[in-house]
């Protein structure tokens, strides 16, 4: 799967790799939807460090962890996004729904 998780100080981590299409994007959301349903993190990170390719369904993946995060009471941070992936992001306005940062380190729970 491309996806691991890192639950930290009420934090969550979802490290994706590899592409992000229609049937990827649903196992990577149903692994982060079931860890932060038993931990309700205040910060949802979705590092797309690793990730070559993202299509439509990624989209759909970040949309619906932001709509669920607000639910929550948090947030969500997309972070170390590749330069085409970046343009898919911001042409579909998801800047308006979470940050967007760069250059993030991602530090491993003890």
């Amino acid at each position: 799967m491309g996806v691991r998780l890192i639950l930290k100080d009420g934090e969550m981590t979802a490290v994706l790799s590899g592409e992000i299409d229609h049937h990827s994007a649903r196992e990577i959301r149903g692994a982060i939807d079931e860890a932060a349903s038993k931990v309700k993190p205040k910060l949802l990170t979705l590092d797309f460090s690793a990730v070559q390719f993202m299509d439509s369904s990624g989209v759909g993946l970040i949309m619906g962890r932001c709509k669920l995060m607000q639910i929550w009471g948090g947030s969500v941070r997309i972070a170390n996004l590749q330069p085409k992936i970046e343009k898919i992001v911001s042409l579909a306005g998801l800047n308006q729904l979470c940050s967007i940062v760069k250059d993030v380190k991602i530090h491993e729970a003890n």
